[in-house]
C-alpha cells in the first residue's frame, strides 16, 4: 500500500503521464540550462534573444520551461551563448551523449572554427574510430597513417663542387 501522495500517485500514472512528466522535466532542464550559460556569460535576456533572433517572450518562456525549442532555435542560442549546439541538443534531449575524449573537448572549445566546421570534424573523428573499432574486433591492427615529414620528398642535397 502506497504511503504518500505521491507513491499514490506514481502507482496510479498511466505511461502517457510518464512521458509526459518527464518531457516536461526535460523541457525545464534544458531552460534552466541556456538561463545558466547565460547567465554565466553576463548575456542579458534581450541580448541573447536579438542574437537567437527571437522575441523576449518567447525566450524567457523557454528558459522558464514552458516552451520546447525546436532544434534550430536551439542552435540559435547555442551561437549566441558560443556553446555548441550538440551541447543543447543533448540536455534537450533531441540527441543522445557521446563519450567525451580530448579532441572533442579541443574542437567543441575552438572558438576559431564555426559549429559547421566542429560538427565535420567530429564525423570524420568518429568515423576513424568507428573503423579502428572494427579492424580491431576483426583482429587487424590499425596501421600507421604516414606523417607529413614521411611523405615528404627528399631534396637532393649538394656537395661543395
Amino acid at each position: 500500500m502506497a504511503d504518500t501522495d505521491s507513491e499514490r500517485d506514481a502507482a496510479q500514472s498511466s505511461p502517457g503521464d510518464l512521458a509526459a512528466r518527464v518531457v516536461s522535466t526535460a523541457t525545464s532542464d534544458i531552460g534552466s540550462f541556456i538561463r545558466s550559460q547565460r547567465e554565466s556569460a553576463q548575456v542579458s535576456l534581450r541580448q541573447l534573444a536579438q542574437t537567437a533572433g527571437v522575441s523576449n517572450p518567447y525566450l524567457s518562456q523557454i528558459e522558464r520551461g514552458l516552451r520546447k525549442p525546436s532544434a534550430e532555435v536551439l542552435a540559435s542560442i547555442a551561437k549566441g551563448l558560443r556553446v555548441s549546439s550538440e551541447v543543447l541538443y543533448v540536455r534537450a534531449g533531441l540527441l543522445e551523449e557521446r563519450p567525451h575524449s580530448p579532441v572533442v573537448d579541443a574542437v567543441h572549445g575552438d572558438e576559431s572554427i564555426t559549429e559547421r566546421q566542429k560538427h565535420v570534424l567530429l564525423e570524420i573523428y568518429y568515423s576513424f574510430r568507428r573503423e579502428n573499432s572494427d579492424n580491431a574486433a576483426e583482429g587487424e591492427t590499425p596501421q600507421h597513417a604516414p606523417t607529413p615529414s614521411d611523405t615528404t620528398p627528399k631534396s637532393p642535397t649538394t656537395t661543395g663542387e
